[in-house]
């Protein structure tokens, strides 16, 4: 019994791995719809995500820029949540990512 409930664990680990790494690889590829996924998942620490504002705020931001209606309402929600300073770390971040997909492009 013990080896099928570890064995459950391994498998569940495994695709909540995986479904974070399909959304980065979708969201490397401009897809709106992953940025929203993956603040999703870093907001609520769900999918093998950490808790991690910062990390949803920028995914949010990036979800939004890339047209996704609801990512900007999800960004001021996580943002109540936030300190300025934790604010301007997310900004970064996502400008920093946005360099670093044209420099993949170019």
């Amino acid at each position: 019994m013990n080896i099928i409930a570890i064995s459950t664990n391994v498998s569940r680990e495994t695709s909540t791995d995986a479904a974070l790494a399909n959304w980065l690889a979708a969201a490397s590829q401009g897809q709106a719809e992953a940025c929203f996924d993956l603040g999703v998942a870093f907001s609520t620490g769900s999918n093998g995500a950490p808790c991690d504002l910062i990390e949803a705020h920028k995914w949010f931001n990036l979800a939004a820029v890339r047209g996704h209606e609801e990512a900007a309402h999800c960004r001021a929600d996580v943002s109540d949540e936030m300190t300025a300073r934790e604010i301007a770390e997310a900004q970064r971040r996502a400008r920093q990512w946005l360099a670093e997909e044209r420099l993949r492009a170019a």
